[in-house]
């Protein structure tokens, strides 16, 4: 692990080379059911985290437990377990907060670390976009008035210092996965949907909820922009969409969609499209490859790219093997790594 006395010399000479990374490893946590197994969990995503050799890597669903007590402070007590002894453990960290803003969340945390300094972090959860108000028609007993729809997660944000000036704006988001939404007297007690209507309903307010949170980022993005148009920006996560659906081209904010070339530089490019198509896709779903996890980039950035590559070497099919392996260790989801210079 490089000594502090290092890092400074990179910090203020400028980095030569550095390398971005993103994984969901997939509900991280040392004390779930069958937390003795968690130590096989250890054993197989360390290698993969090590492989990444990241300087900055954003993970999602990382969850936390209370140390003080049912209302104390919450630690993402499976993620100190996973990195103890590698370099990410000296690594400076971003979680995400609950609602409240208050502490990390049991479930699903976003975190962001960085081996260069964090000089601003913070999240953002419909403070750019106000919960849209929709009238359930399918709910049993029914609505009498509209309800909020809320995002499931926030977006996480920090800004590094890279050194000669340089700050790059990372963006670390979980997007909705494309599962119906849970509806009032819609689903039995074993979880099984009682008609096509509630189910189709419940589809509906979920691709509002990803629908909303793609919103929210670029509006975030628009903010940086706005600041300095040059911006380095990436935007990194598990987007349950590939870059042909809607919340991809949100984010995107293509030329082809605005029809505006002067705002061609605020295009976010996906950097996968430089990986052959034979091996891009970072999920498996019942045989089917496809690619949900993504790192979008801002033209300045772009021009610094040098390599990227999915590691999907080892990936499951994230329907059959759970069937098939009981207590699987690995993610269902492969990591994604690019490299600046």
């Amino acid at each position: 692990m490089l000594q502090c006395t290092d890092v400074e010399r990179e910090r203020r000479n400028g980095v030569k080379r550095w390398r971005l990374a993103t994984f969901n490893l997939e509900s991280l946590d040392d004390r779930l059911p069958g937390a003795d197994d968690f130590a096989d969990r250890v054993a197989v995503l360390r290698p993969q985290l090590q492989r990444l050799r990241a300087d900055i890597l954003c993970l999602q669903e990382i969850n936390a437990h209370t140390t003080e007590g049912k209302h104390g402070p919450r630690s993402p007590t499976g993620l100190d377990r996973l990195l103890d002894g590698t370099p990410y453990a000296g690594y400076h960290r971003v979680v995400s907060l609950n609602r409240g803003g208050q502490r990390p969340a049991d479930r699903h945390n976003l975190v962001i670390l960085s081996r260069f300094p964090i000089i601003a972090h913070g999240q953002v959860w419909h403070d750019l976009v106000p919960p849209p108000t929709i009238l359930p028609v399918t709910a049993d007993p029914p609505f009498v008035q509209a309800q909020a729809v809320e995002w499931d997660r926030p977006l996480l944000h920090a800004d590094i210092d890279l050194g000669h000036g340089r700050v790059l704006h990372v963006i670390n988001v979980h997007l909705r996965a494309p599962r119906a939404a849970w509806l009032p007297g819609q689903k039995t007690e074993n979880g099984r949907w009682r008609s096509v209507a509630g189910w189709a309903e419940g589809f509906y307010l979920a691709a509002v909820k990803r629908a909303g949170q793609a919103l929210e980022g670029r509006l975030l993005v628009e903010h940086i922009f706005d600041a300095k148009a040059e911006a380095w920006v990436a935007v990194c996560g598990d987007f349950n969409s590939d870059d042909r659906e809607a919340p991809i081209r949100t984010l995107r904010g293509d030329e082809e969609d605005t029809g505006n070339g002067h705002l061609a530089p605020r295009v976010l490019v996906p950097l996968e499209r430089g990986i052959p198509e034979s091996q891009r896709f970072s999920v498996v779903h019942h045989g089917q490859r496809v690619m949900l996890d993504h790192i979008l980039v801002s033209r300045p950035l772009l021009g610094c790219l040098t390599a990227c590559a999915v590691h999907n070497e080892a990936l499951g099919d994230e329907l059959v093997s759970p069937a098939a392996i009981w207590g699987s260790p690995d993610s269902f989801h492969a990591p994604l790594v690019a490299e600046f210079a």
